[in-house]
């Protein structure tokens, strides 16, 4: 005999709070304790989606459906996961340990399949917008047929919309034509540190309604309509929907009498409404108030089940109560609060959990084991196997043309390099995807947007193109177009790039995305960036044009300590190429690099085995280019990190380092130096990241015992005479190449920018910064002492 969908539901609702709680109690109160700190995780916030989840998990989601879950609710989803067999008792019991499940829901860090990252708030919640249109990008295309769409589904804390990112999604969302996308918000009306205000919910109504949403308010459950249809039931409706949040909270945690206290003293001498409330005891009182929507398995299974119909962007905002079902529910300080034993005990005894059974699925419910097991097993959600999809690597060239341009800029270079893909009739070409902020044309994508086209669902012709009017772009938009253009938001731009690069995960299809912004505004988008690197997403980042070199935009758009983010970003491999053919190398790299997924071996300098992102900080000054054959051991020094444009003798006083668009300032210096101080060198470094990073690894392995680990820049380095100094050099904070002298103990000075820029020519503000072929010079003749450098008052 089937088992009543509402009953095993109602069941597994109380199981998954049980497990939730219990785990952070384990953590908490249980578990040996070696530093004393407190474990945390959240019971309150946990408590308040437990029948949200509920509903979702094993009733209303689809195998194609991809969920963001809210951080705070950890714990439910872990739990939720144990009932269906995808999680064990071992990780739950080392819940926030070391290889335990993990605090908040992670692709790459939890065992258990997660759909999506989230920790950082809001970012999860836009994070599935975007993969939404990502979802609409393929199937454009006509790929990945074979699958049903899905629904993208974000659960939201109430305080996570004050999330700005949040709203700048909102706003592309509308622009691309949004669909299969739901927001739950968890509306219980408390914050990390208070109450919500007032009528929020009405304010995210307006919004959303306002950007083509359906909004589905959930306040009431099925207790609470059915009492609003007594006699006297429409003045208790009234006085619900009325109570400020701060009230509904302390008399929900004050319990049933509170509540009869205060419903008398407002509503009594009414008659029918008294007659009301005196039917129920306290207890029935206190579960009528605490009756909410979001506590109501009917009320969200067929709101889920009604927005299933469509495919219309859906917001639903389900009334909760932060800690149901808890001691702590409605408690303003609930937040980081935990359940002392004795509370625990006293939960423990209306869950009828025997002690040594607690972390047993079935303990204490009322259900047969067997019919709810059966009833877990026909669960949707469970159904079709893994949730991580597979695509298969597109083959690459074995070397991009390298454009033939005398004199160019690698921002230049990047659009020749583009355009060339964009003219081949290559699988790789059909499956990159570029994207930018507004700043398509300025940062030379032009040619790739001219060639490929922009994408929308529907077609939208080139207006200036049919009216006749010259223009050097022509921006059509078409199903068939492979570029996403987007709002300047940069936020939204690595959230897109993140959605972007899970596609091969996500959605079974492999694409190639590259995203181009100005280099400074990476830190307007770092939280975002920072992220899509936490879940593994693969895409490149051009970042360009860079440093106090875009000398006449002033300090606004000069950007300086964007290098050190591409030395200790994880998952993002940086690169600042200087030269064309040393571009076309990492750009190659990186279209093979997104799409490696191996494991590193343990004696991997780079672990290049297991891929990444790839980030290209380049530059609008253009420089002669030098004449040179690429030989595969020159593309394979840039792509470890350094190479010598001047290799420095045996009895070497100076070597300089330089990276980038301050290259002819280096070279020039070294020109200059070699008349009085003795084999000076010249070392090119197009990834201060990766030679650092190698340099890193060697030592960890020498540690462990692997002797014989020796890493790019040690044997680079290793014939410099001990009395050899070195200056490095770039645009950007010198500490990116300062470690240099930390390898083999020769004394260095680093030059680069510390101080915000300002407008000027290139030579005005190489100057003021000390990057000038002079100040190379200067810093080389006191870090190698000897006779004066005869030609630096020249350049003085």
């Amino acid at each position: 005999m089937a088992i009543d969908r509402l009953r095993a539901l109602s069941a597994l609702e109380k199981k998954t709070l049980w497990l939730a709680t219990w785990m952070i109690h384990n953590a908490n109160h249980l578990r040996p304790s070696e530093d004393g700190l407190k474990v945390g995780g959240h019971q309150a916030s946990s408590a308040s989606m437990a029948t949200i989840m509920t509903a979702l998990y094993f009733a209303a989601l689809r195998p194609e459906d991809r969920v963001a879950v809210k951080p705070h609710a950890s714990p439910v989803f872990h739990a939720i996961q144990y009932l269906l067999g995808r999680q064990t008792r071992e990780k739950m019991e080392a819940f926030r340990g070391l290889g335990g499940a993990q605090s908040y829901p992670s692709r790459t860090k939890d065992t258990v399949e997660v759909d999506f990252s989230t920790g950082s708030v809001g970012l999860g919640v836009a994070q599935t917008l975007f993969s939404a249109l990502v979802q609409d990008y393929v199937r454009a295309k006509g790929w990945g047929g074979e699958r049903p769409e899905g629904k993208m589904v974000a659960l939201i804390g109430d305080a996570e919309m004050d999330e700005g990112n949040i709203f700048e999604a909102l706003t592309e969302g509308w622009k691309h034509g949004l669909r299969n996308c739901w927001w739950v918000v968890d509306y219980n009306r408390q914050s990390l540190d208070a109450v919500v205000r007032e009528g929020l919910w009405s304010r995210l109504e307006a919004t959303f309604r306002n950007f083509g949403w359906d909004v589905v308010v959930l306040r009431h459950g099925r207790l609470q309509q059915a009492a609003f249809a007594e006699p006297g039931g429409e003045r208790l409706r009234e006085w619900i929907e009325a109570c400020p949040n701060q009230l509904y909270s302390a008399l929900t945690f004050q319990g049933g009498a509170a509540w009869r206290k205060r419903l008398l003293d407002e509503l009594g001498d009414q008659g029918e409404v008294s007659a009301l409330i005196a039917r129920r005891s306290d207890a029935e009182l206190a579960a009528l108030m605490g009756n909410l929507g979001g506590h109501d398995l009917g009320t969200m299974l067929e709101a889920f089940e009604a927005a299933r119909a469509h495919d219309r962007p859906v917001c639903f905002i389900a009334y909760t109560i932060k800690g149901f079902g808890l001691p702590l529910a409605g408690h303003k300080d609930n937040h980081a609060g935990l359940m002392t034993p004795a509370q625990l005990e006293v939960l423990r005894a209306a869950m009828q959990v025997r002690e040594g059974h607690e972390w047993e699925p079935f303990e204490g419910l009322d259900l047969p084991e067997a019919e709810l097991r059966a009833f877990l097993e026909a669960v949707p959600f469970a159904q079709g196997g893994s949730r991580r999809l597979t695509a298969p690597a597109l083959p690459v060239p074995e070397a991009l043309p390298v454009p033939a341009q005398p004199v160019a800029s690698t921002q230049q270079g990047f659009g020749l390099l583009m355009h060339e893909l964009a003219k081949s009739d290559t699988e790789l070409a059909r499956r990159i995807v570029t994207t930018s902020p507004d700043v398509t044309v300025s940062t030379n994508l032009g040619a790739w947007v001219n060639r490929r086209g922009l994408f929308a669902r529907e077609e939208m012709a080139d207006l200036f193109r049919r009216e006749r009017i010259p223009s050097t772009f022509n921006w059509s938009f078409s199903p068939a177009g492979q570029h996403m253009e987007l709002g300047i938001a940069e936020m939204n731009l690595f959230l897109m790039l993140s959605a972007l690069g899970l596609a091969h995960s996500i959605e079974g299809e492999r694409l190639i995305p590259i995203g181009t912004l100005y280099d400074p505004f990476i830190e307007r988008g770092l939280d975002a960036l920072n992220y899509a690197c936490y879940q593994d997403a693969r895409f490149i980042l051009v970042a360009t044009p860079s440093g106090v070199t875009l000398a006449p935009e002033g300090g606004a758009h000069q950007s300086i300590k964007t290098p050190l983010i591409g030395l200790s970003q994880d998952g993002l491999a940086s690169f600042e190429p200087a030269f064309l053919d040393e571009l076309a190398v990492v750009l190659r790299f990186a279209l093979a690099h997104v799409q490696r997924e191996g494991e590193a071996p343990p004696d991997s300098l780079l672990r290049d085995e297991a891929g990444g992102s790839v980030y290209l900080r380049l530059s609008t000054r253009a420089l002669e280019q030098p004449r040179r054959a690429m030989t595969p051991a020159l593309a394979a020094d840039i792509l470890q990190g350094a190479y010598w444009l001047r290799e420095p003798g045996p009895n070497a006083q100076i070597v300089i380092a330089c990276s980038g668009a301050v290259t002819p300032e280096a070279i020039q210096a070294v020109g200059l130096l070699a008349e009085d101080r003795r084999d000076v060198g010249l070392l090119a470094v197009p990834s201060a990241d990766r030679l650092h990073a190698g340099w890193l690894a060697a030592q960890r392995l020498r540690e462990m015992g692997q002797r014989d680990a020796v890493s790019h820049v040690e044997r680079l380095l290793a014939p410099l005479p001990g009395h050899c100094a070195l200056v490095t050099v770039l645009d950007g904070h010198p500490t990116t190449l300062s470690w240099l002298g930390s390898v083999h103990g020769h004394r260095l000075r680093a030059l680069g920018v510390e101080r915000f820029g300002q407008t000027g020519t290139i030579q005005d503000l190489y100057g003021k910064h000390g990057l000038d072929v002079r100040a190379i010079v200067a810093a080389a003749e006191a870090a190698a002492p000897g006779r004066p450098v005869r030609h630096l008052r020249r350049v003085s």
